[in-house]
């Protein structure tokens, strides 16, 4: 079945055609969950909400990008989401109140595989795995980040430092 054949299958409501959509991109779209989540549970409840997210805007769906690109994009809107809605339910500090720390190094992770750096990154607090996932991962600049986040340029500057410094620990402690 083709893509094209698949969605149009999937958005008649086709029972099969939603199984394979899900066979067929949920391991990677899992990956991307993983990134954000604190925990293989999380990214799990992240995956399950983000298809449903999916099955139910199918429809907007437009065939002049990547569909891939589109799940992924929908995948880290939810996973934002959810980290907004647990934020507000744990009453934590917020991403403002934190200053910018200039130290910065962008080489430290490549000597890692990649699932030692993302098993370190879900152990980063939420704050600096949020932003290091759509700076390093995403490729957002710190001024799309402040703006997806309601957080300065200078706030997810500091996070995106501390975050980096955080894993150089966890990392250091591997070698």
């Amino acid at each position: 079945m083709t893509e094209q054949e698949l969605i149009k299958a999937c958005n008649n409501g086709e029972r099969h055609a939603q199984e394979l959509l899900y066979r067929r991109y949920s391991a990677k779209l899992y990956g991307v969950c993983l990134r954000y989540a604190s925990n293989r549970e999380e990214a799990e409840d992240f995956l399950q909400e983000g298809f449903i997210k999916i099955y139910n805007n199918l429809y907007k769906y437009q065939p002049t990008g990547s569909f891939s690109a589109w799940m992924h994009r929908l995948m880290v809107n939810v996973a934002l989401e959810k980290i907004r809605q647990n934020q507000k339910r744990k009453n934590q500090l917020s991403l403002d109140d934190l200053i910018y720390d200039p130290e910065d190094s962008d080489d430290i992770f490549s000597d890692f595989g990649a699932r030692t750096i993302i098993e370190m990154v879900q152990k980063l607090p939420e704050g600096y795995r949020i932003v290091f996932n759509l700076y390093v991962v995403e490729g957002y600049s710190h001024k799309e980040i402040g703006e997806m986040l309601e957080i300065t340029e200078s706030t997810s500057k500091s996070q995106l430092s501390r975050a980096k410094a955080t894993l150089r620990k966890l990392l250091e402690k591997v070698v």
